[in-house]
């Protein structure tokens, strides 16, 4: 190959290099890469709602219904396994972790003389009403924020009621209960689709026709069960215990025993003591006689009533008709 064949085949690879070189040099100043702002694609993604603020809690019920049908033994039994930790109940029992007990309901909410209560507690003036203490014992730091009391709570309505049955027991004079019929107003009916409400219980039947096939030795013996033996005497010319004597106690006068101290509950209910008066008196004296000084529960079985009053109508000389059933 001779000189002039070489320059060519050098000449074919430089040319194109050097103008690839010049043109390069010439787009990078002509067109100058910016990064962007923000992407030229905007895909959308939901985003995280912010929390709801959290609703007010449901207001608790009418506490009068719940204490109507509550009952201060299981009420008892739940407060000496839960609170009687910290509590004691008796009259002039000493604080634990937390205040004595008796006489708290109609109590300023600082009851116990000494005890160091907290500020929280101490900032609630007034009374403890059965209403304040169906708040406490339903969520204690909700009541009073900042409380000691690290106790939750009771959820279930009418245990709560029984509770609060059974610390109105604990004073010599207790509290009246207050008046179902007072409580708010039943809510309007549910709106479609809504849960419908529990059917309501089964009236009972009338004391009549339930005395009419009750059993005055079984009643004998529920009285001994159910520790009306503990109160009263039964024999004719008997002795008051803590109660009074009950031999003609049927058809006679509610203060029918001379010389017993009758709590003004009771001296305030007028008339004789008919089959159906003493019906509603076993079922829940606290309720028939709001104030009543006395604290049996009652007999919850209206079966178990009527053999009872059978036996109470069998303590007289001359027994009281049986009504027509």
């Amino acid at each position: 190959m001779d000189s002039m064949e070489f320059n060519k085949v050098i000449a074919a690879v430089l040319v194109p290099g050097i103008a690839f070189f010049l043109f390069g040099s010439i787009g990078v100043n002509l067109v100058r890469e910016e990064p962007l702002e923000k992407s030229a694609i905007q895909i959308a993604t939901p985003q995280p709602a912010a929390p709801a603020a959290k609703q007010a809690e449901a207001a608790l019920p009418a506490i009068a219904p719940l204490l109507a049908k509550a009952d201060p033994a299981a009420g008892e039994a739940y407060a000496k396994k839960v609170c009687g930790i910290c509590h004691t109940f008796t009259e002039g029992g000493k604080a634990i972790v937390g205040p004595n007990l008796y006489n708290v309901v109609g109590g300023p909410h600082a009851h116990m003389q000494g005890f160091d209560y907290s500020n929280a507690l101490k900032s609630k003036t007034g009374p403890w009403t059965f209403a304040e203490l169906n708040e406490w014992l339903h969520k204690p730091s909700a009541y009073a924020p900042g409380t000691r009391m690290g106790f939750a709570g009771i959820a279930d309505d009418q245990e709560r009621a029984n509770v609060i049955d059974y610390l109105r027991t604990l004073s010599p004079n207790p509290e009246p209960l207050p008046n179902p019929a007072e409580a708010p107003a039943a809510a309007a009916p549910a709106a479609p689709g809504a849960t419908a409400a529990a059917p309501a219980a089964p009236a009972e039947p009338p004391i009549g026709a339930l005395l009419a096939s009750a059993d005055p030795a079984k009643g004998e013996a529920d009285t001994k069960k159910v520790g009306c033996v503990a109160c009263h005497t039964f024999n004719e010319g008997g002795k008051a215990g803590l109660g009074p004597n009950l031999y003609g106690v049927v058809g006679a006068p509610h203060g029918h025993m001379e010389g017993f101290n009758y709590s003004a509950a009771l001296k305030s209910h007028e008339g004789p003591w008919t089959y159906d008066e003493l019906n509603k008196w076993l079922t829940k004296p606290a309720a028939y006689a709001p104030g009543t000084k006395m604290t049996f529960a009652g007999v919850k079985d209206p079966k178990d009533r009527a053999d009872i009053i059978a036996y109470l109508r069998s303590l007289a000389a001359n027994p009281q008709q049986l009504p027509a059933e």
